[in-house]
């Protein structure tokens, strides 16, 4: 079990563990304005979707709480401000706009309260969404570590760990179960450029937990898949289309590609919260893309010329034929490759 909270309610303040100083430093901060929580979910300071829904559930509350109304109404007419503000931050993860409309109609269903009154309601609900993303976890990883057998090389991309839920994490949550029941395996970690979530976050959290993982850079994926090493690909999800498309870190769409042609089977870790019913196939999924600078520079040091164009999407779209299935709190449900 990790051994950190990446978003903490504590005393009715909000804290994150601030991604972006990790490894080095393992730094909690607070966010006590609308703007610090729309700011960290931007700048990946809190990442990963549930933990940026879990975070935003909170969020609002303390953008609320900025604008000190008075009565009901003022209240309300806060939320919505708030509501409205916080979902511009990131548009690709689905578990911001879930907890976002869940707070809102969690509100919408209380009569004429006092403020206080409000503030508690929204307070028990933010909550339970917490609650219940560790809940959804623990069942990831409860059906996922069946899959997990001694011996085993597990090739992940990105980070879908601790760090990017509540605690326990969704694509790392059956290597987290599977190490408590003492199996041994190996896990290889993509780097994950160009913001390096898995050589930044994941190697440093399964090394916290005590698992055996080897960092890679990401070409150097295909190779490692064709020596046979890797028996089996865990990857998570920022949402799920209708029709199993699934959007994903950059980089992902290739590594199904090479698990496919390599007879690899790939797997998605999910909640069902990061299933979109409204979101016909991945074409409907609203990529984001990212600063230059994120590509031109690294550490603070520019590495390409300053003018070049850059092409930067924070996401792409693995279609479900490469999908062998998804490993959800509901159980392991069939993808279309077989």
């Amino acid at each position: 079990m990790p051994s950190f909270l990446p978003v903490l309610w504590k005393d009715q303040r909000l804290f994150i563990l601030d991604q972006t100083l990790l490894p080095l430093e393992k730094i909690m901060v607070e966010l006590d304005n609308a703007q610090a929580v729309w700011d960290a979910i931007k700048s990946l300071q809190v990442r990963g979707a549930p933990a940026i829904g879990v975070c935003a559930a909170y969020g609002m509350i303390v953008g609320i709480r900025e604008q000190d109304p008075g009565d009901d109404s003022a209240f309300r007419a806060a939320a919505a401000k708030v509501k409205i503000f916080l979902a511009t931050s990131r548009p690709t993860a689905v578990n911001l706009f879930y907890a976002l409309d869940r707070m809102e109609a969690c509100l919408n269903q209380c009569g004429e309260s006092t403020p206080q009154q409000l503030f508690d309601l929204l307070e028990k609900e933010a909550t339970a969404i917490f609650d219940e993303d560790v809940a959804m976890c623990r069942a990831i990883g409860a059906h996922g570590a069946s899959l997990i057998d001694e011996g085993m090389g597990i090739l992940t991309h990105c980070n879908a760990g601790g760090l990017a839920t509540s605690g326990y994490g969704t694509a790392l949550a059956p290597l987290y179960t599977a190490h408590e029941q003492g199996r041994r395996f190996r896990v290889y970690a993509d780097e994950t450029r160009p913001l390096l979530q898995g050589a930044r976050l994941t190697a440093w959290e399964l090394m916290e937990s005590g698992i055996d993982v080897t960092l890679l850079c990401d070409n150097m994926a295909a190779m490692l898949l064709a020596s046979g090493k890797v028996d089996i690909v865990i990857v998570g999800a920022d949402r799920i289309a209708a029709n199993g498309d699934t959007a994903n870190k950059i980089g992902t769409y290739g590594v199904a590609l090479l698990a496919k042609h390599h007879g690899i089977p790939f797997y998605v870790a999910a909640p069902a919260s990061t299933f979109d019913a409204q979101t016909a196939t991945g074409a409907d999924i609203p990529i984001e893309e990212r600063d230059a600078d994120e590509v031109r520079c690294h550490g603070g040091k520019l590495l390409a010329p300053p003018q070049v164009k850059v092409y930067n999407p924070a996401f792409d779209v693995t279609p479900m034929e490469l999908i062998t299935g998804f490993i959800t709190d509901q159980g392991i449900l069939s993808g279309a490759r077989e």
